[in-house]
């Protein structure tokens, strides 16, 4: 881990397990304190993302990093007509006027999702314990998502984990436990590219402009 201390954000270093590896799947990382604020608007940097956003709905399935993002989960065995890449179904609820407000944090790492197509997840630092690892699941393996919900997985899905268990099931499940909460004062942003398809500076470009937008939320 390097911190460059200026800002107090550090890049975050996660193993990607052998097991994984044909499935050309990468993840890029940083750490950065933060404060959850529920009162911070991001209208502006949204009606500025949407006079910028050309895409149409339909169009969306054929950009290229959807398309790479698409061709990865027929890799998993996930029909992605039926479950979209979140990056995706960001976009496509932002295009109908039904983006999410949650808080200042998570929302950032949405605008930064739809603006770059990347993939974004957001984990309260906290909670994460020991070496971050991308790998296989364990065949019944407990996880409990950002819901409360429990449930057992079968040793085919692609996890992010770390000492204590899965905290992202991938396509788009996050765990309870490493969630981002009103007490959080340090992230980790996730941006995951797919190596076919998928420029990885645009995953760097996607976490950094998700620092940038809860910098500003924070000044």
């Amino acid at each position: 881990m390097s911190i460059d201390g200026s800002d107090h954000t550090s890049m975050v270093s996660i193993h990607i397990a052998e097991e994984v590896r044909d499935y050309r799947v990468s993840l890029y990382a940083k750490a950065m304190d933060v404060k959850v604020r529920h009162d911070h608007d991001y209208s502006n940097v949204m009606d500025e993302l949407k006079a910028r956003l050309t895409l149409s709905k339909d169009d969306l399935k054929n950009h290229p990093v959807v398309r790479a993002l698409r061709d990865f989960y027929w890799r998993l065995g996930i029909d992605p007509t039926k479950v979209r890449p979140s990056s995706e179904a960001l976009a496509r609820r932002f295009l109908m006027g039904k983006m999410p407000r949650i808080n200042n944090v998570v929302d950032a790492g949405n605008i930064a999702s739809i603006e770059t197509l990347v993939p974004i997840g957001i984990y309260d630092l906290a909670m994460v314990k020991g070496r971050l690892v991308l790998r296989r699941a364990i065949s019944n393996e407990e996880f409990i998502d950002i819901t409360g919900k429990a449930s057992r997985l079968t040793g085919k899905e692609i996890v992010l984990a770390d000492e204590q268990g899965v905290i992202h099931v991938f396509p788009h499940r996050d765990a309870l436990r490493t969630s981002v909460k009103d007490d959080t004062s340090r992230i980790l942003v996730v941006g995951c590219y797919i190596m076919d398809g998928m420029d990885a500076s645009l995953a760097r470009v996607a976490v950094d402009r998700t620092i940038e937008l809860i910098k500003a939320s924070l000044s």
